[in-house]
């Protein structure tokens, strides 16, 4: 089984878009940090994603962190840190996540990297999503891409790429 560790982002994304049920699809369990569990819950986030959080699903265990004082870490927002930091205790092989800097550390820390985008086009080149429909959805949050990178995805998908 891959021990897979989720950041923030990704989770909040795939509810947003109402495809948060690719997760169990593309991996047994997802492990998340609490603090990263209260991100999910935070009054800040959006209603789905609190709702959702609020009955996390049996494919997804939250822990306990106590965050590393990593110096490599300074640069990472808490939720990334605690995500890295469970990554790094569990000996995890991918760390779900969005955030260049936090991915470039994880990379760093010999995580294997996957963000919204990926989970996106590994679940259309397993035949369990439309990608042109979920990045529709995405672009109506605040989830922050550029344009040309849609479309480039899309372009790989069509013709059958790796994406």
């Amino acid at each position: 089984m891959l021990l897979v560790v989720a950041d923030t982002s990704p989770i909040r994304y795939l509810v947003e878009i109402g495809h948060i049920g690719l997760l169990p699809q593309l991996f047994q369990r997802i492990f998340i940090p609490s603090l990263v569990y209260d991100e999910l819950r935070h009054p800040s986030a959006p209603a789905p994603v609190r709702a959702w959080a609020n009955s996390p699903p049996a494919w997804l265990e939250v822990l306990p962190v106590t965050v590393s004082d990593d110096p490599a870490f300074q640069a990472l927002d808490d939720g990334e840190k605690s995500a890295l930091t469970l990554g790094m205790t569990l000996g995890a092989e991918l760390i779900l996540i969005d955030d260049r800097k936090g991915a470039a550390v994880a990379l760093q820390k010999g995580f294997q990297i996957t963000g919204t985008l990926g989970l996106l086009t590994r679940s259309a080149q397993r035949g369990i999503l439309d990608l042109a429909d979920a990045l529709a959805r995405l672009k109506r949050t605040n989830f922050h891409y550029r344009q040309e990178l849609f479309d480039d995805l899309l372009k790989k998908y069509a013709e059958g790429g790796n994406g």
